[in-house]
């Protein structure tokens, strides 16, 4: 199985924007995006840094032409592991425990490389190599996708159209959302998550249990929340003087 990790991947040298990032353009279907101010959206991070980040540590992999894809992903996923690691250290998984795991749920397949996880949040690495799509489930978490490169489509509950997201854009998917999700091949993004976060192993694990029975894979993701639940648990044990 291959693993990612500033060891792994050639990291990008300039330093992260610092501060509040600015909302996010949100791209119409068959349109280019638009950068107006309307329709933007805020991401967040882990509680201990605040609203914005996902996408100051992303900007490093985004192209300033919205029309085309992001810089090579693999490049911005080092950049923004070995950032993150400097930003919140403790709370990011060592190089030896990243592995890219096979995801399999709502019909559609992609691949997530897990960075954080505790009970109320979680940080990823996602994409698809493939043209893939499907359900996107419901959750008792929010999620919030930033585009490195690709895109995303998403139809939305009780809507008759569909609206495409390019890399810079942020998807919001509300707890209690359900949408059609739809990545083309070479998309890939920074994903965070907030509220309930085993809740949203039922939907994730549900393909893999009843459909593909493949239990390797399986294995292979309840170790990675494990071992990301173990280093929360150490953390906080260490603010303790434990």
């Amino acid at each position: 199985m291959p693993r990612v990790g500033p060891g792994a991947l050639s990291p990008i040298h300039p330093s992260p924007p610092t501060g509040e990032a600015p909302g996010l353009g949100r791209g119409k279907e068959c349109s280019p995006p638009d950068r107006a101010t309307k329709g933007r959206a805020r991401t967040p991070w882990l509680r201990m840094q605040g609203r914005g980040a996902v996408r100051a540590w992303s900007v490093p992999g985004i192209q300033a032409d919205p029309g085309t894809a992001g810089l090579d992903h693999e490049l911005a996923f080092s950049k923004i592991i070995v950032e993150l690691r400097k930003k919140h250290p403790g709370h990011i998984l060592p190089d030896e425990d990243l592995q890219w795991v096979f995801v399999n749920a709502g019909g559609w397949m992609g691949s997530m490389c897990l960075l954080h996880a505790s009970l109320t949040e979680y940080v990823l690495l996602f994409g698809t190599a493939i043209d893939t799509g499907g359900h996107s489930g419901r959750y008792w978490a929010e999620i919030y996708d930033t585009i490195i490169s690709g895109t995303f489509r998403q139809w939305k509950e009780g809507t008759t159209r569909s609206e495409i997201y390019y890399p810079g854009d942020t998807i919001v998917h509300q707890a209690g959302e359900a949408t059609s999700v739809q990545w083309s091949a070479g998309t890939w993004m920074v994903e965070y998550g907030r509220g309930f976060v085993p809740s949203t192993l039922a939907f994730a694990l549900a393909d893999t249990l009843f459909s593909t029975q493949d239990f390797i894979t399986l294995f292979y993701t309840l170790r990675a929340y494990t071992k990301g639940l173990l280093l929360e648990a150490s953390a906080f044990f260490s603010t303790l003087g434990c």
